[in-house]
Protein backbone atom coordinates (compact mmCIF):
# COMPACT_ATOMS: atom_id res chain seq x y z
CA UNK A 1 0.00 0.00 0.00
CA UNK A 2 2.80 2.42 0.91
CA UNK A 3 4.61 1.69 -2.38
CA UNK A 4 1.48 2.42 -4.42
CA UNK A 5 0.90 5.75 -2.62
CA UNK A 6 4.45 7.05 -3.06
CA UNK A 7 4.17 8.05 -6.77
CA UNK A 8 0.85 9.79 -6.05
CA UNK A 9 2.40 11.86 -3.26
CA UNK A 10 5.35 12.67 -5.51
CA UNK A 11 3.01 13.87 -8.30
CA UNK A 12 1.15 16.10 -5.84
CA UNK A 13 4.41 17.51 -4.57
CA UNK A 14 5.59 18.32 -8.09
CA UNK A 15 2.43 20.38 -8.76
CA UNK A 16 3.27 22.80 -5.92
CA UNK A 17 5.46 25.52 -7.38
CA UNK A 18 6.96 28.16 -5.12
CA UNK A 19 8.22 31.65 -5.82
CA UNK A 20 11.73 30.33 -5.18
CA UNK A 21 11.27 27.77 -7.96
CA UNK A 22 10.33 30.54 -10.39
CA UNK A 23 13.27 32.66 -9.25
CA UNK A 24 15.67 29.77 -9.81
CA UNK A 25 14.29 29.00 -13.28
CA UNK A 26 14.39 32.69 -14.34
CA UNK A 27 17.79 33.31 -12.76
CA UNK A 28 16.56 36.20 -10.61
CA UNK A 29 15.84 36.82 -6.94
CA UNK A 30 12.57 35.94 -5.20
CA UNK A 31 12.07 39.67 -4.61
CA UNK A 32 12.10 40.28 -8.37
CA UNK A 33 9.52 37.53 -8.89
CA UNK A 34 7.37 39.17 -6.22
CA UNK A 35 7.61 42.55 -7.92
CA UNK A 36 6.61 41.07 -11.28
CA UNK A 37 3.66 39.10 -9.86
CA UNK A 38 2.37 42.21 -8.07
CA UNK A 39 2.71 44.38 -11.17
CA UNK A 40 5.24 46.80 -9.68
CA UNK A 41 7.28 49.10 -11.89
CA UNK A 42 11.07 49.19 -11.84
CA UNK A 43 11.66 45.80 -13.47
CA UNK A 44 13.20 45.97 -16.93
CA UNK A 45 11.22 44.41 -19.73
CA UNK A 46 13.67 41.58 -20.48
CA UNK A 47 13.73 40.46 -16.83
CA UNK A 48 9.93 40.72 -16.59
CA UNK A 49 9.60 38.51 -19.67
CA UNK A 50 12.01 35.95 -18.21
CA UNK A 51 9.99 35.78 -15.01
CA UNK A 52 6.65 35.52 -16.82
CA UNK A 53 8.03 32.77 -19.07
CA UNK A 54 9.25 30.86 -16.00
CA UNK A 55 5.84 31.24 -14.34
CA UNK A 56 4.10 29.89 -17.42
CA UNK A 57 6.55 27.02 -17.86
CA UNK A 58 6.29 25.91 -14.24
CA UNK A 59 2.56 26.58 -13.92
CA UNK A 60 3.07 29.05 -11.08
CA UNK A 61 0.03 30.97 -9.85
CA UNK A 62 0.59 33.92 -7.48
CA UNK A 63 -1.11 33.61 -4.10
CA UNK A 64 -3.69 36.38 -4.43
CA UNK A 65 -5.00 35.79 -0.90
CA UNK A 66 -1.55 36.32 0.59
CA UNK A 67 -1.08 39.48 -1.45
CA UNK A 68 -4.48 40.73 -0.32
CA UNK A 69 -3.63 40.18 3.33
CA UNK A 70 -0.38 42.06 2.84
CA UNK A 71 -2.20 44.99 1.22
CA UNK A 72 -5.01 44.88 3.74
CA UNK A 73 -7.74 44.56 1.09
CA UNK A 74 -9.10 41.93 -1.31
CA UNK A 75 -10.34 44.35 -4.00
CA UNK A 76 -13.65 42.50 -4.06
CA UNK A 77 -17.14 43.79 -3.26
CA UNK A 78 -19.83 41.35 -2.18
CA UNK A 79 -23.40 41.83 -3.40
CA UNK A 80 -26.38 40.25 -1.65
CA UNK A 81 -29.68 40.29 -3.51
CA UNK A 82 -33.01 38.66 -2.79
CA UNK A 83 -34.24 38.46 -6.38
CA UNK A 84 -32.70 38.15 -9.82
CA UNK A 85 -36.09 38.04 -11.54
CA UNK A 86 -36.83 41.77 -11.50
CA UNK A 87 -35.45 44.07 -14.18
CA UNK A 88 -34.47 46.69 -11.63
CA UNK A 89 -32.30 44.33 -9.60
CA UNK A 90 -30.57 42.86 -12.65
CA UNK A 91 -29.79 46.26 -14.16
CA UNK A 92 -28.62 47.62 -10.81
CA UNK A 93 -26.34 44.61 -10.37
CA UNK A 94 -24.95 45.08 -13.87
CA UNK A 95 -24.24 48.75 -13.15
CA UNK A 96 -22.50 47.90 -9.86
CA UNK A 97 -20.31 45.29 -11.55
CA UNK A 98 -19.38 47.70 -14.35
CA UNK A 99 -18.53 50.52 -11.94
CA UNK A 100 -16.56 48.19 -9.66
CA UNK A 101 -14.52 46.89 -12.60
CA UNK A 102 -13.68 50.46 -13.59
CA UNK A 103 -12.22 50.93 -10.08
CA UNK A 104 -10.23 47.68 -10.29
CA UNK A 105 -12.60 45.68 -8.06
CA UNK A 106 -14.32 42.37 -8.67
CA UNK A 107 -17.87 41.55 -7.57
CA UNK A 108 -18.92 38.40 -5.74
CA UNK A 109 -22.67 37.76 -6.03
CA UNK A 110 -24.61 35.86 -3.40
CA UNK A 111 -28.35 35.46 -4.09
CA UNK A 112 -30.46 34.81 -0.97
CA UNK A 113 -33.55 32.66 -1.41
CA UNK A 114 -35.52 33.87 1.63
CA UNK A 115 -35.34 37.24 3.43
CA UNK A 116 -34.89 35.80 6.93
CA UNK A 117 -32.40 36.57 9.71
CA UNK A 118 -30.70 33.19 9.26
CA UNK A 119 -30.39 33.61 5.48
CA UNK A 120 -29.00 37.15 5.76
CA UNK A 121 -26.55 36.22 8.52
CA UNK A 122 -25.46 33.16 6.56
CA UNK A 123 -24.94 35.29 3.46
CA UNK A 124 -22.67 37.69 5.33
CA UNK A 125 -20.73 34.78 6.82
CA UNK A 126 -20.21 33.22 3.39
CA UNK A 127 -19.13 36.52 1.89
CA UNK A 128 -16.61 37.06 4.67
CA UNK A 129 -15.24 33.57 4.04
CA UNK A 130 -14.92 34.51 0.37
CA UNK A 131 -12.80 37.52 1.40
CA UNK A 132 -14.66 40.68 0.42
CA UNK A 133 -13.89 44.24 1.50
CA UNK A 134 -17.50 45.47 1.70
CA UNK A 135 -21.08 44.43 1.00
CA UNK A 136 -23.80 46.04 -1.11
CA UNK A 137 -27.28 44.76 -0.28
CA UNK A 138 -29.98 45.11 -2.95
CA UNK A 139 -33.25 45.09 -1.01
CA UNK A 140 -36.55 44.21 -2.68
CA UNK A 141 -38.68 43.29 0.33
CA UNK A 142 -39.72 44.74 3.68
CA UNK A 143 -36.76 43.44 5.67
CA UNK A 144 -34.75 46.07 7.49
CA UNK A 145 -37.81 47.28 9.39
CA UNK A 146 -38.34 43.80 10.84
CA UNK A 147 -37.23 43.59 14.46
CA UNK A 148 -35.52 40.22 13.93
CA UNK A 149 -33.22 41.49 11.17
CA UNK A 150 -29.87 42.99 12.11
CA UNK A 151 -27.07 43.42 9.61
CA UNK A 152 -23.60 42.83 11.10
CA UNK A 153 -22.10 46.13 12.31
CA UNK A 154 -18.49 45.08 11.70
CA UNK A 155 -18.58 45.22 7.90
CA UNK A 156 -18.92 48.17 5.54
CA UNK A 157 -22.49 47.95 4.24
CA UNK A 158 -24.40 49.90 1.63
CA UNK A 159 -28.08 49.31 0.90
CA UNK A 160 -29.85 49.77 -2.43
CA UNK A 161 -33.61 50.34 -2.70
CA UNK A 162 -34.52 50.37 0.96
CA UNK A 163 -36.19 52.44 3.63
CA UNK A 164 -33.23 51.89 5.94
CA UNK A 165 -33.02 55.65 6.48
CA UNK A 166 -30.32 56.96 8.80
CA UNK A 167 -29.25 53.50 10.01
CA UNK A 168 -27.31 52.71 6.84
CA UNK A 169 -25.77 54.31 3.78
CA UNK A 170 -28.47 54.07 1.11
CA UNK A 171 -28.48 54.78 -2.63
CA UNK A 172 -31.83 54.68 -4.40
CA UNK A 173 -33.75 55.94 -7.40
CA UNK A 174 -36.14 58.75 -6.54
CA UNK A 175 -39.16 56.44 -6.65
CA UNK A 176 -41.62 59.00 -5.28
CA UNK A 177 -40.42 61.79 -7.57
CA UNK A 178 -40.69 59.57 -10.63
CA UNK A 179 -44.21 58.50 -9.72
CA UNK A 180 -45.26 62.09 -9.14
CA UNK A 181 -44.20 63.24 -12.58
CA UNK A 182 -46.00 60.27 -14.16
CA UNK A 183 -49.32 61.02 -12.44
CA UNK A 184 -49.00 64.79 -12.89
CA UNK A 185 -48.38 64.25 -16.62
CA UNK A 186 -51.64 62.33 -16.97
CA UNK A 187 -53.61 64.89 -14.98
CA UNK A 188 -52.12 67.71 -17.06
CA UNK A 189 -53.53 66.06 -20.19
CA UNK A 190 -57.02 66.48 -18.75
CA UNK A 191 -57.74 63.07 -17.22
CA UNK A 192 -60.10 63.30 -14.24
CA UNK A 193 -58.14 60.69 -12.30
CA UNK A 194 -55.45 58.04 -12.74
CA UNK A 195 -55.71 54.32 -11.98
CA UNK A 196 -52.65 52.52 -10.64
CA UNK A 197 -51.29 49.07 -11.47
CA UNK A 198 -48.95 48.58 -8.50
CA UNK A 199 -46.12 46.14 -7.83
CA UNK A 200 -46.17 43.48 -5.08
CA UNK A 201 -47.05 44.56 -1.55
CA UNK A 202 -43.73 43.37 -0.10
CA UNK A 203 -41.65 45.66 -2.34
CA UNK A 204 -40.31 48.96 -1.00
CA UNK A 205 -40.15 50.40 -4.51
CA UNK A 206 -43.74 49.42 -5.28
CA UNK A 207 -44.97 50.93 -2.01
CA UNK A 208 -43.21 54.24 -2.58
CA UNK A 209 -44.63 54.49 -6.10
CA UNK A 210 -48.14 53.70 -4.86
CA UNK A 211 -47.87 56.21 -2.00
CA UNK A 212 -46.79 58.97 -4.40
CA UNK A 213 -49.65 58.14 -6.81
CA UNK A 214 -52.14 58.43 -3.94
CA UNK A 215 -50.57 61.65 -2.64
CA UNK A 216 -50.73 63.44 -6.01
CA UNK A 217 -54.40 62.56 -6.50
CA UNK A 218 -55.24 63.64 -2.95
CA UNK A 219 -53.40 66.95 -3.32
CA UNK A 220 -55.24 67.59 -6.61
CA UNK A 221 -58.62 66.81 -4.99
CA UNK A 222 -59.22 63.90 -7.35
CA UNK A 223 -60.96 60.59 -6.72
CA UNK A 224 -58.57 57.75 -5.88
CA UNK A 225 -59.57 54.57 -7.75
CA UNK A 226 -59.08 51.12 -6.27
CA UNK A 227 -55.44 50.05 -6.48
CA UNK A 228 -54.76 46.94 -8.55
CA UNK A 229 -51.66 44.85 -7.84
CA UNK A 230 -49.38 42.85 -10.08
CA UNK A 231 -46.08 41.04 -9.46
CA UNK A 232 -43.85 43.03 -11.87
CA UNK A 233 -44.43 40.50 -14.69
CA UNK A 234 -46.08 41.15 -18.06
CA UNK A 235 -48.49 38.31 -17.31
CA UNK A 236 -49.75 40.03 -14.17
CA UNK A 237 -50.09 43.26 -16.16
CA UNK A 238 -52.18 41.44 -18.75
CA UNK A 239 -54.52 40.00 -16.11
CA UNK A 240 -54.86 43.40 -14.45
CA UNK A 241 -55.53 44.94 -17.86
CA UNK A 242 -58.45 42.60 -18.46
CA UNK A 243 -59.96 43.88 -15.22
CA UNK A 244 -59.23 47.55 -15.94
CA UNK A 245 -60.74 47.26 -19.41
CA UNK A 246 -64.12 46.61 -17.78
CA UNK A 247 -64.04 50.03 -16.10
CA UNK A 248 -65.39 52.35 -18.78
CA UNK A 249 -64.44 55.37 -16.67
CA UNK A 250 -60.76 54.35 -16.70
CA UNK A 251 -59.00 56.70 -19.13
CA UNK A 252 -55.49 56.76 -17.61
CA UNK A 253 -53.29 54.13 -15.94
CA UNK A 254 -49.92 54.51 -14.24
CA UNK A 255 -48.18 51.10 -14.23
CA UNK A 256 -45.42 50.58 -11.64
CA UNK A 257 -43.06 49.09 -14.22
CA UNK A 258 -42.74 48.69 -17.98
CA UNK A 259 -43.19 44.93 -18.02
CA UNK A 260 -46.61 45.17 -16.41
CA UNK A 261 -47.40 48.04 -18.78
CA UNK A 262 -46.61 45.72 -21.71
CA UNK A 263 -49.16 43.15 -20.52
CA UNK A 264 -51.65 45.95 -19.87
CA UNK A 265 -51.31 47.21 -23.45
CA UNK A 266 -52.05 43.74 -24.78
CA UNK A 267 -55.16 43.32 -22.61
CA UNK A 268 -56.55 46.73 -23.54
CA UNK A 269 -56.00 45.95 -27.23
CA UNK A 270 -57.81 42.63 -26.93
CA UNK A 271 -60.76 44.31 -25.22
CA UNK A 272 -61.02 46.97 -27.89
CA UNK A 273 -59.74 49.85 -25.71
CA UNK A 274 -57.42 51.92 -27.89
CA UNK A 275 -54.19 53.37 -26.47
CA UNK A 276 -53.94 56.34 -26.21
CA UNK A 277 -57.32 57.28 -27.81
CA UNK A 278 -59.40 55.61 -25.08
CA UNK A 279 -56.83 54.92 -22.34
CA UNK A 280 -53.45 56.54 -21.69
CA UNK A 281 -50.69 54.39 -20.15
CA UNK A 282 -47.48 55.40 -18.38
CA UNK A 283 -44.84 52.91 -17.21
CA UNK A 284 -41.77 53.06 -14.97
CA UNK A 285 -38.14 51.98 -15.71
CA UNK A 286 -37.68 52.96 -19.37
CA UNK A 287 -36.58 49.53 -20.54
CA UNK A 288 -34.62 49.58 -23.80
CA UNK A 289 -37.58 47.77 -25.40
CA UNK A 290 -40.23 50.26 -24.20
CA UNK A 291 -39.71 52.50 -27.25
CA UNK A 292 -40.69 49.49 -29.40
CA UNK A 293 -43.96 48.70 -27.61
CA UNK A 294 -47.16 49.28 -29.60
CA UNK A 295 -47.65 52.13 -29.12
CA UNK A 296 -44.22 53.31 -27.88
CA UNK A 297 -44.52 53.66 -24.12
CA UNK A 298 -44.43 56.90 -22.16
CA UNK A 299 -42.42 55.98 -19.06
CA UNK A 300 -40.27 57.15 -16.17
CA UNK A 301 -36.55 56.76 -16.82
CA UNK A 302 -34.39 55.26 -14.07
CA UNK A 303 -30.65 55.91 -14.31
CA UNK A 304 -29.38 52.47 -13.26
CA UNK A 305 -25.83 53.29 -14.34
CA UNK A 306 -25.72 56.26 -11.99
CA UNK A 307 -27.16 54.20 -9.12
CA UNK A 308 -24.41 51.61 -9.64
CA UNK A 309 -21.70 54.25 -9.87
CA UNK A 310 -22.82 56.00 -6.68
CA UNK A 311 -23.09 52.67 -4.85
CA UNK A 312 -19.49 51.76 -5.67
CA UNK A 313 -18.21 55.27 -4.93
CA UNK A 314 -19.95 55.37 -1.56
CA UNK A 315 -18.81 51.93 -0.43
CA UNK A 316 -15.21 52.59 -1.51
CA UNK A 317 -15.28 55.89 0.39
CA UNK A 318 -16.47 54.05 3.49
CA UNK A 319 -13.71 51.45 3.09
CA UNK A 320 -10.86 53.85 2.44
CA UNK A 321 -11.78 56.53 4.96
CA UNK A 322 -13.77 54.44 7.43
CA UNK A 323 -16.52 57.05 7.24
CA UNK A 324 -19.59 56.46 9.39
CA UNK A 325 -21.82 58.43 7.02
CA UNK A 326 -25.43 57.31 6.85
CA UNK A 327 -28.54 58.54 5.09
CA UNK A 328 -29.99 58.28 1.59
CA UNK A 329 -28.75 59.53 -1.78
CA UNK A 330 -31.54 59.75 -4.36
CA UNK A 331 -30.85 59.53 -8.09
CA UNK A 332 -33.29 61.74 -10.06
CA UNK A 333 -35.73 60.32 -12.60
CA UNK A 334 -37.23 61.93 -15.70
CA UNK A 335 -40.34 61.39 -17.79
CA UNK A 336 -39.89 60.08 -21.33
CA UNK A 337 -43.00 61.08 -23.30
CA UNK A 338 -43.81 58.80 -26.23
CA UNK A 339 -47.07 57.79 -27.93
CA UNK A 340 -49.03 55.95 -25.21
CA UNK A 341 -50.45 59.11 -23.58
CA UNK A 342 -52.92 61.71 -24.89
CA UNK A 343 -55.88 63.78 -23.67
CA UNK A 344 -58.96 61.72 -22.69
CA UNK A 345 -61.78 61.06 -25.19
CA UNK A 346 -63.72 64.22 -25.95
CA UNK A 347 -60.90 66.61 -24.94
Amino acid sequence: MADRDTPRRQRRARTTVSMADVAQRAGVSSQTVSRVSNGYAGVNEETRRQVLDAMKELGYRPNSAARALKRGEFRTIGVITFSLSSTGNVRTLEAIATSAAAEGYAVTLLPVALPTQDEVSGAFTRLQELAVDAVIVIMEVHLLDAATIMLPPNVQVLVVDSDAGDHYTVVDTDQAGGSRIAVEHLLSLGHETVWHLAGPADSFAAQRRADAWHAVLTEAGRRTPELIRGDWSATSGYLAGLELAEHTDCTAVFAANDQMALGLLRALHQRGRRVPDDVSVVGFDDLPESASFMPPLTTVHQDFAEVGRLCVQAVLRKMRHDEATHGTTLVPTRLIVRESTAPPPGR
